[in-house]
Protein backbone atom coordinates (compact mmCIF):
# COMPACT_ATOMS: atom_id res chain seq x y z
CA UNK A 1 0.00 0.00 0.00
CA UNK A 2 2.71 2.44 0.81
CA UNK A 3 4.52 1.53 -2.66
CA UNK A 4 1.28 2.19 -4.34
CA UNK A 5 1.18 5.80 -2.71
CA UNK A 6 4.51 6.31 -3.20
CA UNK A 7 4.33 5.75 -7.27
CA UNK A 8 1.07 7.54 -7.20
CA UNK A 9 2.85 10.82 -5.57
CA UNK A 10 5.31 10.65 -8.58
CA UNK A 11 2.53 11.31 -10.87
CA UNK A 12 0.97 14.73 -10.13
CA UNK A 13 -1.78 14.50 -12.23
CA UNK A 14 -3.10 10.94 -10.65
CA UNK A 15 -2.45 12.19 -7.33
CA UNK A 16 -4.98 15.25 -7.91
CA UNK A 17 -7.63 12.47 -9.06
CA UNK A 18 -7.32 10.43 -6.19
CA UNK A 19 -7.69 13.85 -3.64
CA UNK A 20 -10.55 14.54 -5.94
CA UNK A 21 -12.27 11.12 -5.95
CA UNK A 22 -11.63 10.90 -1.69
CA UNK A 23 -12.60 14.11 -1.26
CA UNK A 24 -15.96 12.92 -3.58
CA UNK A 25 -17.02 10.42 -1.36
CA UNK A 26 -16.92 12.56 1.45
CA UNK A 27 -18.85 15.15 -0.39
CA UNK A 28 -21.92 12.60 -1.16
CA UNK A 29 -21.93 11.08 2.16
CA UNK A 30 -22.46 14.68 3.52
CA UNK A 31 -24.53 16.17 0.73
CA UNK A 32 -26.97 12.99 -0.47
CA UNK A 33 -28.99 12.99 2.41
CA UNK A 34 -30.07 16.41 2.18
CA UNK A 35 -31.98 15.35 -0.57
CA UNK A 36 -34.15 13.38 1.80
CA UNK A 37 -34.33 16.30 4.23
CA UNK A 38 -38.02 17.04 3.97
CA UNK A 39 -38.73 13.29 4.46
CA UNK A 40 -36.64 12.44 7.45
CA UNK A 41 -37.10 15.87 9.40
CA UNK A 42 -40.40 15.65 10.67
CA UNK A 43 -41.82 19.47 11.77
CA UNK A 44 -43.43 19.07 15.25
CA UNK A 45 -47.08 20.68 14.87
CA UNK A 46 -46.34 23.01 17.60
CA UNK A 47 -43.27 24.60 16.21
CA UNK A 48 -43.69 28.20 15.64
CA UNK A 49 -41.72 30.62 13.58
CA UNK A 50 -39.78 33.72 15.26
CA UNK A 51 -41.28 36.95 16.09
CA UNK A 52 -40.08 39.38 13.73
CA UNK A 53 -38.28 40.96 16.61
CA UNK A 54 -36.57 37.81 17.58
CA UNK A 55 -36.07 37.60 13.62
CA UNK A 56 -34.49 41.01 13.77
CA UNK A 57 -32.10 39.64 17.72
CA UNK A 58 -31.21 36.74 15.26
CA UNK A 59 -29.93 39.15 12.62
CA UNK A 60 -27.93 41.38 15.38
CA UNK A 61 -26.67 37.95 17.13
CA UNK A 62 -25.00 36.76 13.46
CA UNK A 63 -23.75 40.05 12.84
CA UNK A 64 -21.90 40.31 16.35
CA UNK A 65 -20.51 36.78 15.61
CA UNK A 66 -22.02 35.37 18.80
CA UNK A 67 -21.92 32.09 16.86
CA UNK A 68 -18.35 31.97 16.95
CA UNK A 69 -18.28 31.17 20.74
CA UNK A 70 -21.98 29.99 21.72
CA UNK A 71 -23.01 26.57 20.09
CA UNK A 72 -26.88 26.23 19.61
CA UNK A 73 -26.81 22.43 19.56
CA UNK A 74 -26.91 19.84 22.55
CA UNK A 75 -25.27 16.37 22.15
CA UNK A 76 -26.59 13.17 23.33
CA UNK A 77 -23.84 12.78 26.33
CA UNK A 78 -25.18 12.33 29.20
CA UNK A 79 -23.35 15.49 30.86
CA UNK A 80 -24.51 17.72 28.32
CA UNK A 81 -27.69 16.49 28.82
CA UNK A 82 -27.60 17.13 32.87
CA UNK A 83 -25.97 20.56 31.94
CA UNK A 84 -28.08 21.95 29.74
CA UNK A 85 -31.23 19.85 28.92
CA UNK A 86 -32.50 17.32 25.91
CA UNK A 87 -30.12 16.90 23.30
CA UNK A 88 -31.38 19.17 20.14
CA UNK A 89 -33.63 17.66 17.57
CA UNK A 90 -33.08 18.82 13.76
CA UNK A 91 -36.43 19.29 14.25
CA UNK A 92 -36.03 22.64 15.96
CA UNK A 93 -33.95 24.20 13.28
CA UNK A 94 -36.24 23.04 10.61
CA UNK A 95 -37.02 26.88 9.68
CA UNK A 96 -33.48 28.56 10.42
CA UNK A 97 -31.82 30.17 8.18
CA UNK A 98 -28.88 29.72 8.66
CA UNK A 99 -28.93 27.24 11.25
CA UNK A 100 -26.98 27.92 13.82
CA UNK A 101 -25.93 24.49 16.13
CA UNK A 102 -22.57 24.77 15.38
CA UNK A 103 -19.50 22.69 17.46
CA UNK A 104 -17.04 25.61 19.02
CA UNK A 105 -18.07 26.36 23.14
CA UNK A 106 -16.25 29.50 24.02
CA UNK A 107 -19.12 30.13 26.15
CA UNK A 108 -21.75 27.99 26.68
CA UNK A 109 -24.24 26.15 24.70
CA UNK A 110 -27.44 28.38 24.03
CA UNK A 111 -29.81 26.16 22.86
CA UNK A 112 -32.52 26.03 25.54
CA UNK A 113 -31.87 29.59 27.00
CA UNK A 114 -35.46 30.92 26.55
CA UNK A 115 -36.15 32.12 29.87
CA UNK A 116 -33.39 31.03 32.08
CA UNK A 117 -32.58 34.36 33.11
CA UNK A 118 -34.43 37.45 33.28
CA UNK A 119 -34.45 40.34 30.49
CA UNK A 120 -32.48 42.65 33.60
CA UNK A 121 -29.72 40.15 33.50
CA UNK A 122 -29.58 39.76 29.47
CA UNK A 123 -29.38 43.59 29.35
CA UNK A 124 -26.34 43.80 32.42
CA UNK A 125 -24.55 41.10 31.05
CA UNK A 126 -24.38 42.23 27.42
CA UNK A 127 -23.34 45.74 28.44
CA UNK A 128 -20.88 44.41 30.93
CA UNK A 129 -20.27 40.78 31.58
CA UNK A 130 -18.17 40.90 34.17
CA UNK A 131 -21.12 42.74 36.21
CA UNK A 132 -23.09 39.22 36.23
CA UNK A 133 -20.31 36.70 35.93
CA UNK A 134 -16.84 38.10 36.87
CA UNK A 135 -14.60 35.45 35.27
CA UNK A 136 -16.35 35.97 31.92
CA UNK A 137 -13.91 36.91 28.84
CA UNK A 138 -17.30 37.99 26.79
CA UNK A 139 -16.54 41.44 25.11
CA UNK A 140 -19.40 44.02 26.12
CA UNK A 141 -21.84 45.27 23.42
CA UNK A 142 -23.21 48.63 24.96
CA UNK A 143 -24.11 49.70 21.36
CA UNK A 144 -27.15 47.44 21.54
CA UNK A 145 -29.06 50.46 23.18
CA UNK A 146 -29.25 52.10 19.85
CA UNK A 147 -32.24 52.31 18.28
CA UNK A 148 -33.71 49.24 15.95
CA UNK A 149 -33.04 49.84 12.30
CA UNK A 150 -36.58 47.80 11.01
CA UNK A 151 -35.93 48.67 7.52
CA UNK A 152 -35.32 45.52 6.51
CA UNK A 153 -37.57 43.43 8.16
CA UNK A 154 -40.76 43.36 6.33
CA UNK A 155 -38.04 42.16 3.20
CA UNK A 156 -36.54 39.47 5.07
CA UNK A 157 -39.47 37.74 6.04
CA UNK A 158 -40.46 37.72 2.92
CA UNK A 159 -37.75 36.00 1.80
CA UNK A 160 -38.07 33.32 4.31
CA UNK A 161 -42.11 33.28 3.69
CA UNK A 162 -40.38 32.03 -0.40
CA UNK A 163 -37.95 29.54 1.57
CA UNK A 164 -40.84 27.80 3.09
CA UNK A 165 -41.07 29.61 6.65
CA UNK A 166 -44.88 29.97 7.11
CA UNK A 167 -45.52 33.94 7.86
CA UNK A 168 -48.26 34.71 5.81
CA UNK A 169 -49.41 38.18 4.04
CA UNK A 170 -50.62 39.25 6.93
CA UNK A 171 -47.80 38.76 9.21
CA UNK A 172 -45.18 40.07 6.55
CA UNK A 173 -47.38 43.29 6.06
CA UNK A 174 -47.27 43.54 10.13
CA UNK A 175 -44.04 42.80 10.78
CA UNK A 176 -42.96 46.11 11.48
CA UNK A 177 -45.90 47.12 13.22
CA UNK A 178 -45.33 43.86 15.08
CA UNK A 179 -41.68 43.84 15.97
CA UNK A 180 -42.86 47.20 18.28
CA UNK A 181 -45.87 45.68 19.53
CA UNK A 182 -43.01 43.26 21.40
CA UNK A 183 -41.38 45.34 23.21
CA UNK A 184 -45.25 47.20 24.24
CA UNK A 185 -47.04 45.23 26.16
CA UNK A 186 -49.48 47.84 26.96
CA UNK A 187 -49.97 49.01 23.18
CA UNK A 188 -52.74 48.46 21.16
CA UNK A 189 -50.79 46.27 18.53
CA UNK A 190 -49.38 43.66 21.53
CA UNK A 191 -52.53 41.22 20.97
CA UNK A 192 -51.92 40.98 17.58
CA UNK A 193 -48.70 40.01 17.85
CA UNK A 194 -50.39 37.03 20.44
CA UNK A 195 -52.58 36.72 18.11
CA UNK A 196 -50.76 35.79 15.40
CA UNK A 197 -47.70 33.77 16.91
CA UNK A 198 -49.44 32.41 19.77
CA UNK A 199 -49.81 32.81 23.14
CA UNK A 200 -46.69 31.95 24.66
CA UNK A 201 -44.60 34.46 22.97
CA UNK A 202 -43.27 36.93 24.97
CA UNK A 203 -44.36 40.61 25.08
CA UNK A 204 -42.63 43.19 27.46
CA UNK A 205 -40.12 45.70 26.99
CA UNK A 206 -37.10 43.60 26.54
CA UNK A 207 -34.45 46.91 27.53
CA UNK A 208 -36.45 47.85 30.38
CA UNK A 209 -38.05 51.12 28.56
CA UNK A 210 -41.31 50.21 26.50
CA UNK A 211 -40.79 54.32 25.18
CA UNK A 212 -38.13 53.15 22.64
CA UNK A 213 -37.20 49.99 20.36
CA UNK A 214 -33.49 49.01 20.50
CA UNK A 215 -31.61 46.42 19.43
CA UNK A 216 -31.49 45.63 23.20
CA UNK A 217 -35.17 44.63 22.82
CA UNK A 218 -34.39 42.41 19.86
CA UNK A 219 -31.54 40.48 21.18
CA UNK A 220 -33.14 40.03 24.21
CA UNK A 221 -36.01 38.32 22.76
CA UNK A 222 -34.44 36.09 20.55
CA UNK A 223 -31.97 34.99 23.36
CA UNK A 224 -35.70 34.30 25.25
CA UNK A 225 -36.83 32.66 22.47
CA UNK A 226 -34.26 29.78 22.40
CA UNK A 227 -35.46 26.45 22.70
CA UNK A 228 -39.22 27.69 23.22
CA UNK A 229 -40.29 27.78 19.96
CA UNK A 230 -41.39 23.74 20.50
CA UNK A 231 -42.05 21.47 22.74
CA UNK A 232 -41.26 18.63 20.73
CA UNK A 233 -37.36 17.91 22.64
CA UNK A 234 -39.48 17.06 25.83
CA UNK A 235 -41.50 14.55 24.47
CA UNK A 236 -44.53 16.88 25.10
CA UNK A 237 -47.59 17.55 23.20
CA UNK A 238 -48.82 21.09 21.70
CA UNK A 239 -50.09 22.94 24.07
CA UNK A 240 -53.67 22.49 23.65
CA UNK A 241 -53.44 19.09 22.31
CA UNK A 242 -55.40 15.96 23.00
Amino acid sequence: MLKLHYNLEKLSMGLVGAIIAVASVGGIVEIAPLFTIEETVEIPDDLRPHTPLELAGREIYIREGCYACHSQMIRSLADEIDRYGPYSLAAESAWDRPMLWGSKRTGPDLARLGEKYSDDWHVAHLIDPRSVVPVSIMPSYPWLMRPLDTGLLQGGIATLARLGVPYDDDMIANSVADARAQSQPDSDGAADVRARYGEGVAVRAFDGDPARLTEMDAMVAYLQSLGTLTRAAYGLPAEGAE
